[in-house]
């Protein structure tokens, strides 16, 4: 019998204290798209700038990895002081000191350099996802909530397509550092929509010192459950990075050509989940979380196995991506169910994971090097994703 978990909806929040639904979910959407989007972009521009330095593409994954470990690392720090201090005051500060770390990495003389400044930035961005996911929590109306957060979650997963296809499809005018310094404008733009669309901080009482903001992580960390969903939150982008960073290091994809309609093949199911949202909010989240999945483990499983030709490998990665989308939500649902007040700082420790998936993937793509073997690791992977899901049943 399968259990499901729930907690009563916040109260509704005086009207003047709702977020306005579609300008804060179209900024959050675009910022998000950036902010993820720096993760990515690298990738398709691995060649260009190994050739610029003279060193091998492969070796390049750590400018992925050091800025996805900054990421991650930066949501431990920065989700429990969007908590102490408050979601729209964070911001303020973050996004313009995203935009300096950006345009820092665009000067980068050699790969030492750009991999320091890659962590570097990867900290400073740290600081927009957190807060944004809290504040949708708590200051859109209960009825929209879910669509808000899975509409912004759907924008840091689609930047993996988004931003990958403006890379290969820019850099070779704007080249790599062209690329990171419309970035950077990107986030000064972002700093000044954010700030005017989100409403101002309640007044919140500040006690005890700085540290005690991160009193709460080792309390949740020692909830079975919630340790469960963070280790399964892990799988997702690991797999997902993984995935698209083996298309480009193994070449499986073909021409470039072929591997832009990959990358973009993705795009309309990032689109299609959140429309769904509705409908899929019917299932409780722990089921939709380890369906999603099992249904992208399998995925990987046939395109090892039938070895399809590009278009049917386009059609199994859209519905590959579909599961991710779908399943991302579905467990940031399920850790804010159990968080209590410390929504923030569990949400950052979510984003953490996540992220932290996404830190590791391109190791593993260079790790197991073949495409087939890749795919069939990410099935396992992805599948002890799912059974780390179902046993936290148990651990609640």
């Amino acid at each position: 019998m399968t259990q499901t978990l729930s907690s009563p909806a916040p109260a509704l929040p005086p009207a003047a204290a709702v977020a306005p639904l579609g300008r804060t979910v179209s900024v959050f959407v675009l910022t998000a798209g950036l902010a993820s989007g720096q993760l990515y972009m690298v990738i398709p521009l691995l060649g260009e700038m190994a050739a610029g330095w003279g060193v091998p593409a492969g070796g390049l994954t750590w400018l992925v990895t050091a800025f996805g470990a900054g990421y991650a690392a930066g949501f431990l720090l920065f989700g429990p002081l969007s908590d102490r201090y408050g979601r729209r005051r964070l911001l303020s500060y973050g996004l313009p000191i995203a935009a300096v770390a950006t345009a820092l990495v665009a000067v980068s003389p050699d790969p030492g350099t750009a991999i320091a400044l890659r962590v570097v930035q990867g900290v400073a961005v740290a600081m927009f996802p957190p807060a944004a996911m809290a504040y949708l929590a708590e200051r859109v109306e209960p009825r929209r909530r879910m669509v808000a957060i899975t509409s912004v979650t759907s924008g840091f997963l689609a930047a993996a397509v988004l931003l990958q296809v403006a890379a290969q499809l820019l850099g070779d005018g704007l080249g790599w550092r062209g690329m990171f310094l419309v970035s950077a404008l990107a986030f000064t733009v972002a700093a000044v929509a954010v700030r005017a669309v989100m409403l101002p901080d309640p007044v919140r009482e500040i006690t005890g010192s700085f540290l005690s903001a991160y009193r709460a992580v080792p309390v949740l960390l020692a909830k079975p459950a919630l340790l469960l969903r963070y280790a399964a939150t892990v799988t997702v982008l690991a797999s997902f990075v993984a995935l698209y960073t083996g298309l480009q290091i193994t070449g499986a994809a073909g021409t470039p050509d072929a591997l832009l309609a990959l990358r973009a093949s993705g795009l309309p199911s990032m689109i299609l989940v959140p429309l769904l949202t509705p409908w899929l909010v019917k299932v409780p989240a722990l089921p939709r979380a380890a369906g999603a999945l099992i249904l992208c483990a399998l995925t990987l499983v046939t395109v090892g196995v039938t070895a399809p030709g590009a278009i049917g490998l386009a059609l199994l990665l859209a519905v590959y991506v579909a599961g991710i989308s779908a399943g991302g939500p579905a467990l940031n649902e399920s850790v804010a169910q159990l968080a209590g007040e410390s929504r923030g700082t569990a949400l950052a420790l979510f984003t953490f994971a996540l992220f932290l998936g996404g830190s590791i993937g391109p190791q593993i793509a260079a790790l197991l090097g073949d495409f087939r073997t890749l795919l069939y690791g990410l099935a396992a992977l992805l599948a002890a994703g799912a059974a780390g899901i179902l046993a936290s049943i148990r651990g609640r």
